[in-house]
Order: C-alpha cells, then structure tokens, then sequence
C-alpha cells in the first residue's frame, strides 16, 4: 500500500498507522494507492475511511462493468483500461477510485493471471512519478482523479494508435494485392477491429458514467470543469475508435469484393468450359459405343460426328462471347 500527503511543499510517505491523523489534518491531498490482493484492503477501506460494504465489496471483485456511486463525502467510481493478450484478446485492466474532496484512494481490482500484475497500475505510476518529480501539485482529490482518468484515457489512446498502425498496414496490402494466405489475413484483419470495437466500448461507457458524474455535480460546481475534461477525452477517444473501425471495415470490403470478383470471373470461366465441352460429351456418351466399338469403324460417320462436335462447340463459344462471359 502506497500512502502520500501532497502539500505545496513537496510529497511525503507515510505508513498505514499514519492513516487516522492525515485524516484529520486540513492541509494537503492525502493518496492511498492499494495494489490488487493487498491484506490490509478491507481493513483500511471500512475501519479507517469507512466506505460503504458495498463498493468496498466491488473494490476485491472484478466488475464487467464501469459504474459510479456519489455518496454525501466522495464519490466511487469504477473504470477499466485495455491491456493487450494473446490472439488479439484485450484484457480489462480494472481501476477503483474513491474521491474525496481532500483526498483519493485508488484500488487495483482482481486482473485475469495472464496479465502482468505491473500492467494494473500504469496510470497511478505514472502519476506518482509526476508527484514525486514536483511537476504535479494537486490541491483536491478531484484534481489528482482526473490527472489519473487522463493516464488511463492516454493508455486507451496508445492502444488505438497502435491498432490503427495495423489498420494501416492491412490497407498497405490490400491496395497492393499482397495478401498471402487468405484466411489469415482476414482472420487478423477481424482481430484488429475486434481491438477497436473494445477501445470504443471502454471509452463509450467511461462517457456515459463521467456524465452521470457532471449531471449530478459529482465533485462539486467547482469541479465541473475537471469532469468536462475527462468527458471531452472519453467522447473524443469512442469516436475516433468508431472512425478507425468504419475505414476498416471498408479495406475489409475492398478485400471481400476482390476475392468475390476473382471467384466470379473463375465460376464463368469454369462454366464456359462446361458449355464447350457439353455436346462433345453427349455425343461420345450416345454415339460412342456405336461408332468405335463396333465389328467395324465407318470413318466418313467418325469424321461427321467428330465434325458435329466441333460445330456445337464453336456455336457455344459464340453464344457464350454475346453474353459477356469470356
């Protein structure tokens, strides 16, 4: 468990038995950060801040879902960030804050055990180091909650950056026809959009609860503005993910309607083939036990048929180049 008290002197750390007197102090912005599986979590979050059962309970389990609740002191509010796995699989990295006016308390929730433990507190390390570095003063709770969204909102953003570098490249090769084996590279081009699609939906829903926090004034008339901001990053965030999924869906329809292309100039082709060789066929199936394997062969009636066949064939061909086929 990570404590500090940020005053406008610098930062400094504290133990968890310094918990109850940094409450009482009225100076300064007091941070608790508890990592995934920390002992003491429950005992700090009821017996010491005495949040309710209930998101102390949400604050040990994984939640699908980004939620919010505002309480008379501090609101709690859930987030998730994306992390990448294996086979284009986007893991929900979760992220509990309670904000209060002078103080934060952000809890890493349980994380899938494919995912490296450190991938869970990107967004508070890199705040930390901004804190212990002095370019970062909060002066509120708020302040120092919405520096941590805009990690977590950056985070999202690198993500999409990263996906849409491989939107790019799928584009590459498909204008240029280099597409190698089909079914992969279709199979990864779905993969890409599946990374998309999740990016948007995490900063869709972050929207949808940051605005539920500004309707209800979640951290006052004066920390409006901070939730406007994390608003306007969320809302930017889900649509440019939207853009990126629509302009690849398009390089997936140029693909498709290649391949179909190809698949249909290869069908005519074939069924040109079949209409060409169609009387030659009949007629060997008919006449051919009659004409060769008889006592005797009439050359003058072998020479006709042989002839017939070849006059059909031509008449197919013709009838096959008025239709455009070939």
């Amino acid at each position: 468990m990570d404590i500090r008290l940020v005053t406008p002197d610098g930062v400094r750390r504290h133990k968890i038995d310094d918990l109850p007197d940094l409450l009482a102090h009225e100076d300064g912005v007091l941070w608790v950060d508890i990592p995934e599986g920390d002992p003491d979590a429950t005992a700090v979050l009821t017996d010491v801040f005495g949040f309710h059962t209930m998101a102390v309970q949400d604050c040990v389990q994984r939640n699908p879902l980004p939620k919010v609740h505002v309480y008379p002191d501090h609101v709690f509010v859930v987030l998730h960030g994306p992390e990448p796995g294996l086979g284009g699989h986007i893991h929900y990295v979760e992220l509990d804050q309670f904000v209060g006016a002078r103080y934060l308390v952000t809890v890493h929730g349980p994380v899938n055990p494919a995912v490296n433990p450190a991938a869970a507190g990107v967004e508070t390390a890199a705040v930390g180091a901004r804190l212990d570095s002095g370019r970062f003063r909060p002066v509120s709770g708020p302040e120092l909650s919405t520096a941590i969204v805009s990690a977590l909102s950056g985070r999202m953003r690198d993500h999409l950056s990263t996906r849409t570098t491989d939107v790019w490249r799928f584009e590459q090769q498909v204008t240029a026809g280099q597409l190698g084996d089909a079914e992969q590279f279709l199979d990864g081009m779905f993969r890409v959009r599946h990374g998309l699609l999740t990016v948007r939906t995490m900063a869709s829903l972050s929207h949808e609860v940051y605005g539920r926090m500004h309707a209800l004034k979640a951290f006052g008339t004066d920390g409006q503005v901070l939730l406007e901001n994390n608003l306007d990053q969320f809302q930017r965030l889900a649509t440019m993910a939207h853009s990126q999924e629509d302009y690849l869906q398009g390089v997936i329809e140029f693909y498709q309607t290649r391949t179909n292309t190809k698949m249909t100039i290869a069908a005519e082709r074939l069924a040109v083939i079949a209409a060409v060789t169609l009387p030659i066929t009949a007629l060997s199936s008919v006449m051919g036990m009659n004409v060769i394997v008889n006592s005797r062969s009439d050359p003058a009636f072998i020479a006709a048929l042989v002839a017939g066949m070849a006059v059909l064939s031509v008449i197919l061909l013709v009838w096959a180049k008025r239709h455009g086929w070939w």
